[in-house]
C-alpha cells in the first residue's frame, strides 16, 4: 500500500470534561451504526473537545441530531495512511512547510503491521494548496 491522502470532513463537539462524557457521545454514535475513520479528544478550557472524522458524513449528522449532540459546522482536513517508516511524518511536514502551509494540528499513530495513519488539520485558505502537495485530487 502506497501512502494515500484524502480530504475528509470533520466535526467538533464540546462536552463536559467529566468522566463518562465522551463515552456517552461515542456510545450514541456506535448504537446508531456510525463508523469513524478517526477520533480525537482533548481538554479545551473547562470543557473537552471531541473531533470526529466519520466514514459517512450524512449518517453521522443524522445520528448526532437524533442523540441531541450539538456539532459545530463541518470543516475539512486530511487523513493519510501508508507504510510506516522512519521520518514519514517529518517528510509530510517538510512538504507542507516548503509550500508555506501552516498546520493547525496533527495526530499520527503507528497502526501496527508496518502501517501508520495521520490526521492533519489545515486552515481553510490553504486546503487547495495542501491537497495538491499531498496528492489529493
Amino acid at each position: 500500500m502506497a501512502d494515500v491522502a484524502r480530504k475528509v470532513a470533520y466535526f467538533a463537539v464540546d462536552i463536559s470534561n467529566k468522566p463518562g462524557s465522551g463515552l456517552s457521545v461515542l456510545t450514541a454514535l456506535a448504537e446508531a451504526g456510525v463508523n469513524l475513520l478517526a477520533f480525537t479528544g482533548f481538554p479545551s478550557g473547562r470543557k473537552a473537545q471531541l473531533d470526529f472524522i466519520p466514514e459517512d458524513v450524512e449518517a453521522f449528522k443524522i445520528a448526532a441530531r437524533a442523540a441531541k449532540i450539538k456539532i459545530r459546522p463541518q470543516k475539512f482536513g486530511f487523513l493519510i495512511q501508508g507504510y510506516d517508516r522512519k521520518g514519514v511524518i517529518a517528510d509530510l511536514l517538510k512538504a507542507l512547510a516548503t509550500q508555506k502551509i501552516n498546520i493547525i494540528a496533527m495526530d499520527a499513530v503507528s497502526a501496527g503491521e508496518g502501517r501508520y495513519g495521520a490526521i492533519i488539520w489545515i486552515e481553510s485558505k490553504d486546503m487547495r494548496k495542501a491537497a495538491s502537495v499531498l496528492g489529493v485530487s
